[in-house]
């Protein structure tokens, strides 16, 4: 089974375009794919170091029963592995949630628990 299979929470994707950025630099690191409590799903055009860890913020999109998130999240998150995706000159690349305050982790899981 690869690393790719062996989540522990289920992932939710979003249904508009949520940019993740980097808090230390500023700078975009592309847009989410999916989330869930532990993990994140990016898609950019910049290949992660690997293991490499990253402070990031990000808004979750709202839904029709949740208004959008009108304070970012922010959260401390590891590279676990990357690839090519299939469009050209995007990478895919999966983070695992090694940092996030406890009143962050309780947004996240509302919106989790409502997406």
């Amino acid at each position: 089974m690869s690393s790719h299979n062996q989540r522990r929470a289920e992932r939710k994707r979003t249904s508009v375009t949520a940019i993740v950025t980097d808090v230390i630099s500023g700078l975009p690191m592309g847009h989410l794919g999916n989330i869930s409590s532990s993990g994140m799903l990016l898609i950019g055009v910049q290949e992660p170091r690997s293991e490499a860890l990253y402070q990031v913020s990000l808004n979750l999109p709202g839904s029709d029963r949740m208004p959008m998130q009108s304070q970012p999240i922010e959260a401390g998150i590891q590279e676990q592995w990357h690839e090519s995706a299939a469009s050209s000159g995007q990478i895919w690349a999966g983070y695992r949630i090694v940092a996030i305050t406890d009143a962050d982790a309780a947004r996240l899981d509302s919106w989790l628990a409502q997406a």
